[in-house]
Order: structure tokens, then sequence, then C-alpha cells
């Protein structure tokens, strides 16, 4: 049985003197990450021109966005004012669920949306058949369910585990490694889980996208007209970008060495996952975005 009731976020508090500036900085980029997503959003669902596969999995890509954020960062920015931040158990469960079920999710997502770039791009013929409403309408919805889904073993394991006395953690939100961390009870399976799951919910998809991408760039690769491979290219461009910061930054955070020695650089490192790339994503596809811009720039006209 958990023995303890609550747990100690530590967060940022040995940054002496740079809470204010920080909480300020942090609390721009989530107000800006929230606004960036609601106007992809707003856009995507006012223009016709925009009711596409493509900018309708954009749209659900912006709605996990906005619930990824949602999850860490109010809990980062109080981090930030108070040097112990006490949360309840359940609590910390209840945030680990959802950051690990939405982190999975992105990672289906982002294989669906290159894999409609794949069809798109390799086989025109036969896209609108196969990414019909209906063919759209089911991918999305396995990607969530497939989310929400994948991390309920782990935390059966995890949160079932035998915790003491020890119940601070030095991060800013209730991630899975400082979690382990503080059980006093052998975590090998609950480890060995983590592991399974992880090449099964995020290397998974990764290969599938990297899949997509490597027949896409071959097929652009071998058209005649350098006109017809920059339109090509432009319409997956953004996806890519996206993909290339959220593996990358995913790759670099949790395959950097776990020792205790790391765990400040593993603190800042967590930042750039869930708090710098969900504020790069809307601003990669508004500017990199010709439909986008001009379906904004027609609202904004409308507006006035």
């Amino acid at each position: 049985m958990t023995q303890i009731s609550e747990i100690i976020l530590l967060g940022f508090g040995n940054l002496h003197g740079l809470q204010f500036l920080l909480f300020g900085v942090f609390l721009a980029i989530y107000v800006m990450t929230l606004m960036g997503n609601i106007v992809i959003l707003i856009v995507v669902s006012a223009d016709d021109s925009l009711h596409t596969p493509m900018y309708f999995f954009l749209g659900h890509f912006s709605c996990l966005e906005i619930g990824y954020t949602t999850t860490i960062e109010p809990i980062m920015l109080k981090t930030l004012l108070s040097a112990h931040v006490p949360i309840s158990f359940p609590a910390c469960a209840c945030q680990f669920y959802f950051f690990a079920s939405l982190v999975a999710t992105e990672c289906f997502l982002l294989a669906v949306m290159s894999y409609d770039r794949y069809i798109a791009i390799c086989k025109p013929l036969y896209y609108f058949s196969v990414m019909d409403f209906w063919g759209c309408f089911q991918l999305a919805v396995a990607s969530w369910m497939a989310g929400f889904l994948a991390p309920i073993l782990l935390m059966a394991l995890i949160f079932h585990l035998t915790f003491c006395s020890a119940n601070k953690i030095d991060h800013f939100f209730c991630d899975l490694k400082p979690i382990i961390k503080l059980a006093c009870t052998d975590t090998q399976l609950a480890e060995m889980t983590s592991f399974i799951c992880t090449s099964l919910f995020a290397l998974g998809p990764f290969l599938l996208t990297l899949a997509s991408y490597t027949y896409i760039i071959s097929t652009i690769w071998g058209i005649h007209s350098a006109t017809g491979k920059q339109r090509a290219f432009s319409t997956c461009s953004s996806h890519l970008t996206v993909v290339s910061l959220y593996y990358g930054t995913l790759g670099i955070v949790y395959g950097f060495p776990s020792g205790p020695q790391y765990e400040g650089v593993l603190k800042l490192l967590s930042l750039l996952y869930t708090v710098v790339t969900p504020a790069l994503n809307p601003i990669i596809y508004t500017l990199r975005n010709n439909d986008v811009n001009i379906a904004l720039r027609k609202l904004v006209q409308q507006g006035t």
C-alpha cells in the first residue's frame, strides 16, 4: 500500500532571484502556445478551403497541444513561485497519466499525418478514396484511443509500488523516472514495462513516420520539374519540421544518462519538449504554410 499521501515537487527552487523573471517568460510562452493553437483551430474551422484531411489532422494536433501544455505548465509555473509545491499522490498519478497519454497520442497522430502526406504525394490517384471523411475520422479516433490506452498497464504497475518516507521529486512535474526513484520496493518489472511501452508506443509510430518520409523523399526526388518538387515538398515541410523537433527533443531527454549528477540537466532538457517545442509548433504551421497564412489574412480582413 502507498504510505505517502502527497509528493513535493522541488521544481526550480535553486534558481535564486530568477524565479519571477522565469515565471513571466514561461507564462508568456504558455499563453502564446494556447493562443497559437486556438488561432489554428479557428482558421481551420472557418475557412472552407482548409476542410481537407491534412488540416483535419492539424486541428486534432492543435487540440492535443493545448491539452499537453495545460497538463504540465500550470504546475510548472507554480514551482517557480514556491520552492516546494505539494501535490497529492492521486493528482500526481493523474498528471502522469494524462502526460503519458498525450505523448503517446502525439506519436500516433504524427504517424497518421505522415501517412496522409505519403498517400497525397506517392499515391495521389487514391488519395480521396483512402482519405475520405470516414477514413480520416477512424484514424483520428484510433490515435486518441491508442494514446489513452497505452499507459494503463504502466500506471497500474508504477502506482501500486510501495512508496515509503521519501516524497520529494527534483522536477517540475510528475515524470516517470523521478516517480520510480521514490519507490522502496523492487522496480525492475515497472522499468522493464516502461521500456516495452516506450518501444511499442513511441518507437513504433516513429518507424512508421520514418518509412513514410523515406517514400515521400524518394518520390519527390524522382519528380523532374523543379516547380513540382518545390510544390510537393511544401505540402509536408511543416510537418517534417515538427516531427524532427518532437522526436529530436524526446530522444535527447530519454536517451540522456539518468544518474544523480545529471538530474539538473535532465530537468532543463525536459523544458524542450514540454514548453519550447509546443510553443514552436503553431509558429511553424503558420509561417511555413501558405494556405494557413492566406486563410488567416482573409479571417483578419473579414473581422476588420
